[in-house]
């Protein structure tokens, strides 16, 4: 997309026609989307979300809107954990508080249980993933949509994602976060841009 109107425009056009909502044209597969951005652009995504959550709302469509930041912070304050590791982190070496928060936080033992708990007390049609740079290297974008496809297939998902989400004949599809680390493999997400109404 050539400007923010034009994304803008794309991403509501799409998510709130009955196709999308609908999960029609996608097969058999898992309602995944990637939005992906250029990282220096994160503060205008952001601005585009807020004004998609809004202009949606007045559309009478509910989204979950799952910001993973924020939802770290929950569930570390929840378990009592926020206040030790903001008070601790300097004492940490870096890749030991890695190892901590990846053990806390981890990905299918207690991230997507958290995201299903809120699922499941939510009325909604899409959901909406974001901060997934903010929550790099302990939370990988791959990582959660693999873990949350059992659970989070009755309604279209959208990941909001710094970098590019590329596909090769020779590589398959990649998530390339922050347009740096190419490691993530992830092969059953669509490219919200391609995905026509």
């Amino acid at each position: 997309m050539d400007n923010n109107l034009d994304r803008f425009n794309h991403l509501l056009n799409v998510i709130s026609h009955d196709r999308f909502l609908s999960m029609q044209g996608i097969g058999n597969e898992v309602p995944f989307f990637i939005c992906p951005f250029n990282p220096k652009e994160t503060l205008d995504m952001e601005s585009i979300e807020k004004n998609l959550l809004k202009n949606l709302k007045q559309k009478n469509i509910s989204v979950l809107n799952i910001n993973l930041y924020d939802t770290v912070i929950e569930m570390m304050s929840k378990e009592g954990d926020w206040d030790y590791y903001n008070q601790n982190e300097s004492k940490l070496s870096k890749k030991d508080l890695l190892d901590e928060l990846r053990d806390l936080l981890d990905v299918e033992d207690y991230l997507v249980p958290h995201i299903k708990e809120k699922m499941n007390l939510a009325s909604f049609q899409v959901m909406f993933i974001s901060g997934i740079g903010q929550v790099f290297p302990y939370i990988r974008a791959h990582k959660l949509l693999n873990n949350l496809q059992k659970s989070a297939k009755n309604h279209p998902t959208l990941m909001f994602f710094p970098g590019e989400y590329s596909h090769s004949a020779a590589g398959g599809a990649s998530l390339n976060l922050f347009n740096k680390f190419s490691t993530d493999h992830y092969y059953r997400a669509f490219n919200i841009y391609d995905f026509q109404v």
